[in-house]
């Protein structure tokens, strides 16, 4: 990995050798633990050898996700912008690409997009833009600045990538996109790192017995992700149930500005020995194996991969019925649908488990089935592949 950090009036050199492969460069607004930021781990990991990947970070990034990279001296690229308006990253990038000169430009989500317009000055002839949700200011993807913003930015883009059908019906009717300009390109898993096995281990000493009922959750502790209406289903689960407190666990993966409030609230609930709050994780796999129940309480997804990996585990999910969660979770079949923002619908899902332990079995294992046949990691990349090396043929 090679990281070059370039900040505003501080010169640089761009470290960076083609070394005979198609150059892909992926723009992002900060790496970090994340579904968008897994998904691109995972395609430069399956790809490496086919393309050269860099990384360009508007933020910045983490380096302990950072080393999920399997791709030797790749280089990340990290912008650092202010908050709000900086004028100044839209040369800092040009300046930037103009030296790498990628053959293929590949923007995710609307904090990079505007990137388009830069990487189109410098003279990148294959522009490519992914659509992967939408954030808290805009959940439903309804703000008509942001909305103008992408039909701005139209006409830069060569083809985008949506990761749900619910995200390219967005594009096609809400921006206008072309069906011949859209890829619905669904996130893959890797089905060989997820795979189902029971493993306690993990768990902090005494917390949990081999009797106990695990509830889990994968994500960045921020309002989008909604884990305060998780604790507060949580809550009314165990006092629900009169011996719950015996067995009852719930496990939160994930750091973030909610993390202040979520553990006030579990204080306040006298539960704090119930709920342990692990932090930002780089085991996801044994953390998941850890796990009975899966959950996502999200108000807003695009295609959620910790849905995706919590189904290869094996667990039945309890998600929001929202975004792409319902392309991914078959209602009553491998796991059950909730309204977003309602503690009441998450524990009564959670109480039909808690009384059916062979219900979390069947519904767990037709999870694995269908993320296996379904939504493997080969096809994904095929599909990435495919679109990549169709844009690279066009310009010879």
């Amino acid at each position: 990995m090679i990281v070059s950090s370039l900040r505003r009036g501080q010169p640089y050199a761009v470290v960076f050798n083609h070394k005979n492969r198609p150059v892909i460069a992926h723009v992002i607004f900060r790496l970090q633990i994340g579904g968008l930021e897994n998904g691109l781990v995972n395609l430069i990991n399956h790809t490496a050898d086919r393309y050269q990947h860099i990384i360009i970070c508007l933020r910045d990034f983490s380096s302990i996700f950072a080393q999920r990279i399997q791709q030797p001296n790749l280089p990340i690229y990290a912008l650092h912008k202010r908050e709000g308006k900086d004028i100044a990253i839209y040369f800092r990038f040009w300046r930037l690409i103009r030296n790498i000169k990628p053959d293929i430009i590949h923007t995710r989500n609307l904090a990079a997009l505007e990137m388009q317009g830069s990487a189109a000055l410098a003279g990148v002839r294959a522009r490519i833009h992914g659509e992967h949700g939408w954030d808290v200011q805009d959940p439903e993807g309804k703000n008509w600045r942001y909305r103008w913003l992408r039909r701005l930015h139209q006409p830069l883009i060569h083809q985008y990538i949506a990761v749900s059908q619910h995200i390219a019906n967005y594009l096609h009717q809400g921006v206008n996109v072309p069906l011949s300009r859209i890829n619905p390109i669904c996130n893959g898993v890797d089905t060989e790192r997820f795979y189902p096995k029971r493993d306690l281990s993990v768990l902090p000493t005494g917390f949990a017995s081999e009797d106990s009922l695990v509830i889990g959750t994968v994500g960045r502790l921020e309002p989008i992700k909604d884990q305060v209406t998780l604790v507060h289903a949580f809550v009314k689960l165990v006092n629900q149930i009169p011996s719950g407190k015996n067995y009852l666990r719930l496990v939160i993966v994930g750091a973030g500005s909610l993390h202040p409030k979520i553990e006030a609230l579990i204080a306040e609930s006298d539960l704090t020995h119930l709920v342990w709050l692990a932090g930002d994780r780089d085991d996801i796999p044994v953390l998941l194996q850890a796990m009975d129940i899966f959950t996502l309480p999200s108000l807003a997804e695009g295609i959620s991969n910790t849905i995706l990996e919590a189904m290869a585990t094996g667990l039945p999910v309890v998600a929001t019925h929202v975004g792409g969660n319902p392309e991914l979770v078959i209602d009553s079949v491998t796991g059950v649908l909730v309204p977003a923002a309602d503690p009441q619908a998450i524990s009564g899902a959670l109480v039909n488990y808690v009384d059916n332990r062979e219900l979390i079995r069947m519904h767990g294992h037709t999870a694995r089935q269908r993320a296996e046949e379904k939504f493997g990691i080969k096809s994904m990349v095929a599909r990435y592949t495919a679109l990549y090396d169709s844009l690279l043929e066009a310009q010879t």
